[in-house]
């Protein structure tokens, strides 16, 4: 009786893991019970932690100068003509130019979103894409992201960080009132094109 009861309970025990994958409805994805869950297949989720620091600075300063200076002295005249002095001529000119300028661009990006394997390249890396808005008070907020990622990059609970993406492109817009407000109006647009 004993061993009916440890046969029956090693069964049970067996067969648990096979009932919790067929409840999870994950029957079939080829997913190990004893490995991390990461994206590997086509339609796969994976998440993306956006930390974008840009920074990009340009200096760029020119100086020339250039003097010139000619002198002519008046002396008698010759011959018959002598009473007429002969003119004399002093010429002075210089040249300066000195121009500096300062370029300095900052850009910081900071998000988290899911993106989908919608390809898997022959070398077993994964092509990603998806997008994310956000709606605040009529205005609309959008981030879009693709790029190819490597399996091994991703971590064990299936993230990975942008700057490890390769080929990434990151769009980021904002439609609503914000963004109108933030725009120059329409004449000020025609003027600034105009001159």
């Amino acid at each position: 009786m004993k061993h009916k009861k440890l046969i029956l309970l090693l069964l049970v025990l067996l067969l648990l893991p096979f009932t919790l994958k067929l409840r999870g409805e994950d029957f079939g994805q080829h997913q190990s019970l004893f490995t991390d869950i990461k994206a590997h297949a086509i339609g796969d989720i994976l998440t993306v932690n956006i930390v974008e620091e840009n920074r990009a600075s340009n200096q760029v300063s020119s100086k020339t100068e250039k003097t010139t200076k000619s002198s002519i002295d008046s002396a008698p005249g010759i011959g018959e003509l002598a009473f007429i002095p002969m003119l004399g001529a002093d010429i002075k000119t210089k040249n300066s130019f000195d121009g500096k300028g300062d370029n300095v661009r900052n850009a910081s990006l900071r998000a988290r979103m899911s993106v989908t394997v919608i390809n898997i390249k022959p070398n077993g890396d994964l092509i990603i894409q998806g997008s994310r808005t956000i709606g605040i008070s009529k205005d609309k907020e959008t981030i879009v992201l693709t790029g190819v990622v490597r399996q091994k990059d991703i971590a064990p609970n299936n993230t990975i960080n942008s700057y490890q993406i390769a080929d990434a492109e990151i769009h980021y817009t904002g439609k609503g009132n914000a963004s109108t407000a933030a725009r120059p109006g329409f004449l000020s647009r025609f003027l600034g094109w105009l001159f």
